[in-house]
């Protein structure tokens, strides 16, 4: 018989290291570059982190040896996230109009929220393991219209002193997409 603790799990993610070599972070539309490019493997649509797990943003173009990053600070930027401790989930965008402030929408008001609170990947995206750091609640809008919160966060990922980046590659992207298009054709 076969125990399922003795089963080899494939390798879901690749990690790259590059190193940042540009990276603005007071403009409306926010980007890095990376020395690393499509001759090692980079391609976009892939998900990039700090050196402590952090949340950067996500590749958009490549060349040989560089790529460009849309940073988490840019106007087109947003990412499926969850509260880490109630588990609730939200996008993450920003407005451009405040340097260094994330905002977490769509949380129900029934949430449980307290400043310093961590948020993080939900895992719901191809790009990013869920649990992965995103930003720490700074304060709750109340908008009395809305039956959703926006929460304000402070990012995990220190924009400002960015000097090496984790480029993620998901292994098995293709998997799920090539189960959803079976279903779909039947």
């Amino acid at each position: 018989t076969l125990i399922a603790n003795s089963v080899k799990k494939p390798r879901k993610y690749l990690f790259m290291q590059a190193k940042v070599i540009r990276n603005s972070v007071s403009l409306y539309n926010n980007y890095l570059e990376l020395h690393r490019g499509n001759l090692q493997q980079v391609e976009p649509d892939m998900g990039v982190i700090d050196i402590n797990n952090a949340v950067v943003g996500t590749v958009v173009e490549v060349s040989n040896n560089y790529s460009v990053v849309m940073s988490l600070l840019h106007e087109q930027s947003n990412l499926s996230a969850r509260l880490k401790k109630g588990g609730e989930t939200g996008i993450v965008v920003y407005d451009g109009k405040t340097p260094g402030i994330l905002y977490l929408k769509d949380i129900s008001k029934s949430a449980k929220i307290n400043a310093g609170d961590t948020v993080v990947t939900s895992g719901f995206s191809d790009k990013f393991p869920g649990g992965l750091p995103i930003g720490y609640v700074k304060d709750i809008i109340n908008d009395k219209s809305s039956s959703t919160f926006t929460v304000r966060l402070k990012p995990a990922a220190n924009f400002e002193n960015l000097q090496y980046c984790y480029i993620i590659n998901n292994l098995q992207i293709l998997e799920p997409q090539k189960l959803m298009d079976k279903v779909k054709n039947k």
